[in-house]
């Protein structure tokens, strides 16, 4: 049996946690495909697995529940207006320098490449796989082999996730 959902788009019923949960175990490429079934065009170049992932799952819990209401989408939109562009990127460059003191002990975990990065925070700088580094980015580097933002790599500037900081026993 198949329903229409709200956008057009027939759907078996499925439920959208199975469709969600489908959308977790992709690759990349299985993420655009289902980005092209869902939006009828091609998934931005930009966007990585994780927001490819975010924004289809939005959608098709849109399309089952019903998105934000016309009033709601209004607000938002006049909220954003006042603020200028600058104002904006101002904002967000305070809360991209929100500085994390570490003390030397604290073990910074991170998972990469299905392994564990456990890194200590040493008094002078990061100790990781028999060596020390003097930055967190060095250390990013050193695991993934590309130019990342330490603390950023490490979740440090995620006020949400604060599973990545473990205190030393």
């Amino acid at each position: 049996m198949q329903k229409t959902r709200r956008n057009g788009r027939a759907s078996t019923k499925k439920p959208v946690e199975d469709e969600i949960a489908h959308l977790r175990g992709l690759d990349l490429s299985g993420l655009r495909a289902s980005w092209q079934s869902v939006f009828q065009r091609q998934a931005p170049v930009h966007l990585t697995r994780h927001l490819l992932f975010a924004v289809i799952a939005y959608r098709l819990q849109g399309d089952c529940f019903g998105d934000l209401d016309h009033a709601t989408k209004q607000v938002l939109d006049r909220t954003v207006a006042k603020e200028a562009g600058t104002a904006i990127s101002s904002r967000l460059a305070s809360f991209d320098q929100k500085r994390t003191e570490l003390t030397p002990g604290t073990v910074l975990v991170r998972e990469w490449d299905r392994r564990s990065q456990r890194v200590m925070v040493m008094a002078n700088g990061f100790a990781w796989n028999g060596q020390t580094y003097d930055s967190l980015s060095k250390v990013a580097f050193a695991i993934t082999g590309t130019k990342w933002n330490g603390p950023r790599f490490f979740g440090l500037r995620d006020k949400e996730d604060k599973s990545t900081v473990e205190a030393r026993p």
